[in-house]
């Protein structure tokens, strides 16, 4: 009789333990690469309808959302299109519960270490809430500041530029997630060390 309750014991044990593994194996975001598009901030770039070497919060992972990514080929502000966000239901929560990208530029390589980083971009506003987060990371640690948040409704293309610290044996990552329903536009991502 104890062994049969020992062999059930580990038999939901180790059910339980697979379904630990599974959950926590959430895909988060989706990302298409191309090593010779770089930063790609213009997202002229893509494969499979998603720009290349970003990060994207898609309605393929963020979870009880309604929303659509697509690039915008009639309106942009550098090149041939813009990454656009159409959303109809999201999370204010932000990160990959909210529609929107995040990028650590592995494939740009050019933004590690101590400094002084300078980021600007265009966007178009119509209804959203949007923030931009950045800020130095490492395996497991970083420390992301919010550098704009707004609802600000942007008829016409605005500039938006920001500075951030990046301390030594650390590298830059930017976010941006759309956290109120609306139609969002962004172009032109450059990035420099200042």
């Amino acid at each position: 009789m104890k062994n049969n309750w020992n062999i059930t014991n580990w038999k939901y044990a180790i059910l339980l333990s697979l379904f630990l593994m599974l959950s926590a194996c959430q895909q988060m975001s989706e990302k298409e690469t191309d090593k010779s598009a770089g930063l790609n901030g213009g997202f002229e770039m893509s494969k499979n309808d998603l720009p290349v070497n970003w990060l994207i919060y898609s309605p393929n992972t963020v979870p009880n959302a309604d929303f659509e990514i697509g690039l915008d080929k009639t309106t942009f502000k550098e090149g041939m299109q813009s990454l656009r966000f159409d959303v109809i239901n999201c999370s204010s929560t932000g990160g990959w519960h909210s529609p929107g990208f995040t990028n650590e530029f592995n494939e740009s390589g050019q933004f590690e270490g101590e400094g002084t980083y300078g980021i600007g971009f265009w966007i178009k506003n119509d209804g959203t809430k949007f923030r931009v987060e950045a800020g130095g990371v490492a395996p497991f640690e970083g420390d992301m500041k919010v550098l704009i948040e707004s609802d600000e409704q942007i008829e016409d293309w605005k500039y938006f530029e920001c500075k951030i610290n990046v301390p030594k044996e650390r590298h830059l990552r930017m976010e941006l997630n759309i956290l109120k329903p609306g139609s969002l536009w962004i172009d032109d991502v450059q990035i420099v060390k200042i």
